[in-house]
């Protein structure tokens, strides 16, 4: 597969992102998100948050915050969020351009971040019923960083032990003489951040081991 560049590719994400945002109805924005007790408009400030507080940013509210990643998340949220979910999206989309908040991320793994994007766009996309594909080589460069280390999500350790296998991109992960789980590459990815609402779209005999995995 080839590797894409992921700012350009977070770039690339976030205008899809915006876009499918830009029609959503008050009812849509207050919906339940895949991430648990956030909604559609917690997840879209969580996002912009993340793209624009910067290393100092994260350490200082993250110690402020007593190490305590769900407090840190709900002060993040409510740094970025705007009155009104309309507001909240103008200063979403406006990241990066002039006049609005430049993108400062968290640290230089730009592929996590990348992950962020694509994972918090499914939270988002999968309640509202809104489909959408990211670029191969965006899903693909997630992918090898969630099968190779733990860093927002513990990715790696979620499919420990278990051979993972794309059926519509080249992708794989460990032992083909493990269980396997297969599925579609985006399904595959989300299963790996942990969301098991994606179980319904992979098979295979490793599938009744990572359902409890997530489950418990």
């Amino acid at each position: 597969m080839e590797t894409s560049d992921p700012r350009r590719a977070i770039a690339v994400e976030h205008a899809a992102l915006v876009a499918d945002l830009r029609d959503l109805t008050d009812e849509q924005w207050t919906r339940e998100s895949l991430c648990e007790g956030w909604t559609v408009h917690d997840v879209t400030a969580h996002l912009g948050a993340g793209l624009t507080i910067g290393a100092l940013g994260w350490i200082v509210s993250i110690l402020r915050a007593g190490l305590r990643p769900d407090v840190h998340n709900r002060r993040q949220i409510a740094r970025f969020a705007r009155s009104t979910p309309t507001e909240t999206l103008e200063r979403f989309a406006a990241l990066g351009t002039e006049g609005g908040d430049p993108v400062r991320l968290p640290s230089g793994d730009s592929a996590a971040w990348l992950g962020e994007l694509i994972v918090h766009g499914e939270d988002i996309r999968r309640p509202l019923g809104l489909e959408y594909e990211p670029a191969p080589e965006a899903l693909a460069e997630v992918a090898r960083f969630f099968a190779s280390r733990d860093f927002a999500v513990n990715s790696r350790s979620q499919v420990k032990g278990l051979f993972l296998r794309a059926t519509d991109a080249d992708f794989t992960t460990n032992d083909p003489g493990l269980p396997t789980v297969e599925g579609p590459l985006l399904a595959l990815v989300m299963l790996m951040a942990g969301r098991p609402a994606h179980l319904d779209r992979v098979s295979g005999s490793g599938v009744s081991e990572l359902r409890h995995r997530l489950e418990r």
